[in-house]
């Protein structure tokens, strides 16, 4: 079973690469953010991705939508949420009145596990320094959680995802609203009526802000 890695850190300033580097982070804006994380080496999967892949969509969006990892598409295009995958949450997005232009959509970590595996508790912690930043110069108004490992992890908790849905949680005082994984529901197309109302839920909720 995935093991939920806090990702709670207080004002990370710096953290050393393995050569003992430091990696400054403070007070960048996103595309600085995004530059140095394009030349990250903090963890093992640095040396079998293709690239990094940062996020993407409108950097003043009031919801984001946080997966867990890059997949191979994903990887070999340095976009998230760009495979069969991604293209249906195109497609969920659209249908509720949303795209990636008034969305921003990121992963928790930034690079593509091998084989897609779940991500691994060092090279979340690893990660976290850019994950956490990015996220502060968002600013978002509302969080949404796409599948079970990103839920886990950014709420703490081993609870299944079934458990998760259908009522808000918080993070760092964000709302956070959690729903399935486009590829699961390419596996369980049967539960996309209910990824549909979550949706809908996150804009009702946005309105309500």
């Amino acid at each position: 079973m995935h093991t939920p890695v806090s990702l709670s850190v207080s004002e990370p300033q710096a953290v050393a690469d393995g050569e003992g580097l430091a990696v400054q982070i403070t007070g960048a804006g996103l595309s600085d953010l995004a530059a140095r994380a394009a030349d990250c080496r903090l963890c093992r999967l640095a040396e079998t991705r293709t690239q990094v892949v940062f996020g993407t969509g409108n950097e003043q969006a009031d919801v984001v939508f946080i997966g867990e990892a890059p997949g191979q598409e994903e990887d070999r295009r340095g976009e998230p949420f760009v495979g069969r995958a991604g293209q249906l949450l195109d497609r969920m997005l659209s249908a509720t009145g949303l795209d990636r232009d008034s969305v921003y959509i990121m992963n928790i970590i930034k690079c593509r596990p091998p084989n897609n595996r779940d991500p691994k508790g060092d090279e979340v912690q690893a990660c976290n320094l850019w994950f956490e930043q990015q996220l502060d110069l968002l600013q978002p108004r509302v969080l949404c959680l796409l599948g079970r490992v990103a839920a886990q992890t950014l709420l703490e908790t081993d609870a299944p995802l079934g458990s998760l849905r259908g009522r808000w949680h918080a993070y760092q005082g964000i709302p956070v609203w959690v729903t399935y994984h486009p590829a699961y529901l390419l596996r369980s197309p049967s539960q996309k009526k209910k990824s549909w109302q979550d949706l809908l839920t996150v804009q009702e909720r946005l309105r309500g802000l």
